[in-house]
């Protein structure tokens, strides 16, 4: 378009451009722009997880390995510090309280009851206490590159199970060593494994989330989890102490057995000791165990995803 002016000249304006009345999400949907550091949809977030799953499982190992890189004994600590807290509940709760009766099989498959609970509880334990700290923790990493946040609770939940399986070899030996020889309900351990990573990994998904927000969190953490230890029976046959020596209502005795934490120590327990019968399990064990697997794995992948973009921020 042109115009004439007072002295002659020909003056030329611009063409309306097309963006012009564009709101700015309009002009982001025409040139195909997105909020940097968006949620991705759900089917999306899993697709980059799976890209990733070698720096997961290298982030995992690193992890372990760094653990105790700064101890002399290294890696022994793995192994020793829960075969410790067994020799001292075994001295507290075997000895001085009369926690081996009850003990399905006789007293003498105590210290295999007692040590196999230890390392289940021992596997959860390390899995909620790393989660709440997975995005506080790592900052640093979180701020400085884009990446899909669950890698971190994942992989540490994944740590967790390494380190587990270095500590089922002494185990064994243990087992062995009390009478206890591999039979085929061994192979039970597999699911019941798998099962449990499930549960983990889904609990620290839940906390790391909480912990991101609310970095108090891993200071009470401990104080909840001790009090889950002693609510699961690791050190004592749940039922029987309910029941013979505090004399509690049915009702509580199914709710106590049926948290997760005894679910899986249960299963454990049936697996590799003779002496821990069917009987010695509470109603419907599988379905409890696949129940809490589905419910903290999806709920707790689905609950942290909804938070992806705010992770790192504030």
């Amino acid at each position: 378009m042109s115009d004439t002016t007072h002295d002659g000249a020909v003056a030329v304006s611009a063409p309306p451009a097309r963006d012009d009345g564009l709101t700015p999400a309009e002009l982001a949907a025409r040139y195909g722009l997105a909020v940097s550091g968006a949620r991705p949809g759900l089917g999306e977030y899993v697709r980059q997880l799976w890209a990733r799953r070698h720096f997961i499982l290298a982030f995992s190992r690193a992890k372990l390995t760094a653990q105790y890189s700064q101890a002399k004994l290294g890696q022994v600590w793995q192994v020793a510090t829960p075969l410790l807290n067994a020799a001292v509940y075994f001295l507290i709760f075997g000895i001085l309280l009369g926690g081996r009766d009850g003990t399905p099989g006789g007293k003498h498959n105590y210290i295999p009851f007692l040590v196999t609970g230890v390392f289940v509880f021992t596997f959860t334990q390390t899995s909620v206490l790393s989660g709440v700290r997975a995005i506080s923790g790592n900052l640093g990493l979180v701020r400085a590159l884009h990446f899909p946040r669950a890698s971190l609770p994942i992989s540490f939940s994944l740590q967790q199970l390494q380190q587990l399986l270095y500590s089922m070899i002494v185990l064994l030996v243990i087992l062995v060593g009390f009478g206890q020889f591999p039979t085929w309900s061994w192979f039970l351990v597999l699911p019941t494994l798998a099962l449990q990573l499930v549960f983990n990994t889904g609990l620290s998904l839940i906390m790391a989330r909480l912990g991101a927000k609310t970095p108090d969190l891993a200071q009470l953490m401990p104080f909840v989890m001790r009090t889950l230890m002693y609510a699961s029976g690791v050190m004592f046959p749940l039922e029987h102490m309910l029941k013979e020596r505090a004399g509690a209502s049915p009702w509580l005795v199914d709710v106590l057995q049926a948290n997760p934490v005894a679910v899986y120590m249960d299963l454990m327990r049936f697996a590799f000791i003779d002496g821990y019968t069917g009987a010695d399990l509470p109603p419907h064990v599988w379905a409890l165990a696949l129940g809490w697997a589905v419910v903290a794995g999806i709920g707790g992948f689905v609950f942290f995803w909804k938070a992806e973009e705010r992770y790192g921020r504030g």
